[in-house]
């Protein structure tokens, strides 16, 4: 898996792997669908999740939960769902709760992610 560039990434990432290493796999590979998809993307530790960003605008985050991983989108009313794979009732925020590998591309991640980015913009 890809090393982040941030040290705090790498910690909370080795910290899961410890603790959950199912959670660790999930979310190691939401990460490198959004960093191989959009490689000019960054990432940074907040809110006990992983945010990214991209022109220091942040637009969605992955965070580990009890009995899921859950990618999440500041924006995510604006989001088009045509795929009925968000979650939420808020009046910003967006989830999609995931359990397993099979959720990423059966709850098409990349679509959501690539409109977060253009919302972001």
């Amino acid at each position: 898996m890809k090393i982040s560039q941030n040290d705090k990434v790498n910690s909370l990432l080795q910290a899961l792997e410890t603790t959950d290493p199912i959670k660790y796999e999930l979310m190691q590979a939401l990460r490198m669908l959004v960093l191989d998809e959009i490689p000019t993307i960054e990432e940074k530790v907040m809110y006990g999740g992983i945010l990214f960003s991209n022109n220091g605008e942040m637009f969605s985050g992955i965070f580990a939960y009890k009995n899921h991983v859950s990618m999440e989108f500041g924006n995510g009313y604006l989001l088009k769902d045509i795929y009925h794979s968000l979650d939420g009732k808020g009046k910003f925020r967006r989830h999609i709760k995931l359990s397993s590998n099979a959720d990423i591309g059966g709850k098409h991640i990349i679509y959501y992610v690539k409109q977060a980015l253009k919302v972001k913009q």
